[in-house]
Parts: C-alpha cells; sequence; structure tokens
C-alpha cells in the first residue's frame, strides 16, 4: 500500500513536470495495427509481415552494386504517391535517374528531390522534413555517400576514421523519436564493403557503422539473381530480397520478384 502510494506520488510530480501521458501502463495506451507503406511487390509485402514497410520506423536496403535496392525503395515512392502521400529523395548520390523513376510509377512533378553537398547538409533536411509532420516516406541514397563536411574540406590523401559512424550515430539519435511521432517512413539505402582480413563468416558489412544496424527496424539484403532474356536480350533481372531484421514481424522470411 505505501509502495503504491510512493508510486502515485512519483507519477504525480512526473505528469506535472512532463505533461498528462508521460508515464502510462501499457495496457492503457492504444494499441493500433501497425499501419505501413506497401512496397508495390506482394511477395516482399508477405516477407515483411505486416503488408509492407512499417509507418513511424526507420528501414535499411543494403546489398551490392545493381542489385536493385533502389528500384525497392523508389516502387514503395510510387505505391505511397498512389496512397495520396508526399514523397521525398534524398539523394546523395547524385544519380537519380526521373526517366526511370517515372516508369516504375513515381509521380516525378509530386516528388521533392535533394542533392545535398555534404552529410550534414542530407541529414538536417530529412530532419526537417520528418519534423514537419507532412512527408510520408524519405529515401536516403545512399549511406555511403553521405560523406562528412571535415572530409570533403580535407585534402584527398587524409585520414578520417571514424567520422561517418560518429555522424550516423548522432542524426540517428536526434531522428529516431521524431520519424515515430510523424509516422513517416525513412528508407537509408546502404552500400556493402568487405572486411579485410576476416578467414571464417561473412566478410560483409554495411558502411556508417553500427548505429543504422540498432535503429532500424527493418533490415533487407536484396541480391541479384539470374538474367532475364529475351532470345539474346537482357530484359530485367530476378531478385531475392532476404528480410534480415524484422522488430514488427517475425524475421528472416524471402521473397523473390
Amino acid at each position: 500500500m505505501e509502495k503504491q502510494k510512493a508510486l502515485d506520488i512519483a507519477l504525480l510530480n512526473i505528469e506535472k513536470k512532463f505533461g498528462k501521458g508521460a508515464v502510462m501502463k501499457l495496457g492503457e495506451s492504444p494499441v493500433a495495427d501497425i499501419s505501413y507503406i506497401p512496397t508495390g511487390c506482394l511477395d516482399l509485402d508477405l516477407a515483411l509481415g505486416v503488408g509492407g514497410l512499417p509507418r513511424g520506423r526507420i528501414v535499411e536496403i543494403y546489398g551490392p552494386e545493381s542489385s536493385g535496392k533502389t528500384t525497392v525503395a523508389l516502387h514503395s515512392v510510387a505505391e505511397a504517391q498512389k496512397m495520396g502521400g508526399m514523397a521525398a529523395f534524398i539523394d546523395a548520390e547524385h544519380a537519380l535517374d526521373p526517366v526511370y523513376a517515372q516508369k516504375l510509377g513515381v509521380n516525378i512533378d509530386e516528388l521533392y528531390v535533394s542533392q545535398p553537398d555534404t552529410g550534414e547538409q542530407a541529414l538536417e533536411i530529412c530532419e526537417a522534413l520528418v519534423r514537419s509532420g507532412a512527408i510520408d516516406i524519405v529515401v536516403v541514397d545512399s549511406v555511403a555517400a553521405l560523406v562528412p563536411r571535415a572530409e570533403i574540406e580535407g585534402d584527398m590523401g587524409d585520414s578520417h576514421v571514424g567520422l561517418q559512424a560518429r555522424l550516423m550515430s548522432q542524426a540517428l539519435r536526434k531522428l529516431a523519436g521524431a520519424i515515430n511521432k510523424s509516422n513517416c517512413v525513412v528508407i537509408f539505402i546502404n552500400q556493402l564493403r568487405e572486411k579485410v582480413g576476416v578467414m571464417f563468416g561473412n566478410p560483409e558489412t554495411t558502411t556508417g557503422g553500427r548505429a543504422l544496424k540498432f535503429y532500424a527496424s527493418v533490415r533487407l539484403d536484396i541480391r541479384r539473381g539470374e538474367q532475364l532474356k529475351q532470345g539474346t536480350e537482357a530484359i530485367g533481372n530476378r531478385t531475392r530480397a532476404k528480410v534480415v531484421k524484422n522488430k514488427v514481424a517475425p524475421p528472416f522470411k524471402t521473397a523473390e520478384f
């Protein structure tokens, strides 16, 4: 009884200081179904377990070059636009092809695009868009291209150990809460690198340190499969996606498209 009294006083003080609902019992908060944005591929939506990419979460899409990472992200942008949502694309690689995006179903007249000079600028733009509460999906292409200002201003041979990892860690700490409140999906596209001197296990790793691995609710590993041919001409690729991490449904499911 005394414990409960002490807890009630503590909760009263917390509510006075931080506002009503700062602390509540888990059963009291309304449990809503996870809203999502479809990826445009039924097999991948089923593998994700909730029907698409969960809103209010960070998603990481990684894989080798030309595996279809940006294509998956652009399909999700097209689906968000079909649902009446607003989309933004932060093109840090300066490689977005508007003609290809349009062929995938993206309404390029309604897509907001930014081509920032530095990693800091890209992540500040991302934060501002998320905090506006008006954007439904933001794509950052790619983490490897988010070059810290110090590296751009320095000379070509200078060593900048851990700068990008520190930048990502700081940005994600600020972004995570804002993304959850705004109900926006933020997709980070990432590249693969090889760890030097790894004898056993997988030598592949993603760029930008470990922070993104922790903060991402969904991580997709995209791999290119066989080529699709019409006669002798290659017309496409078969792609395999594995849900490596999933905080909203059971992980490790695969999809082919």
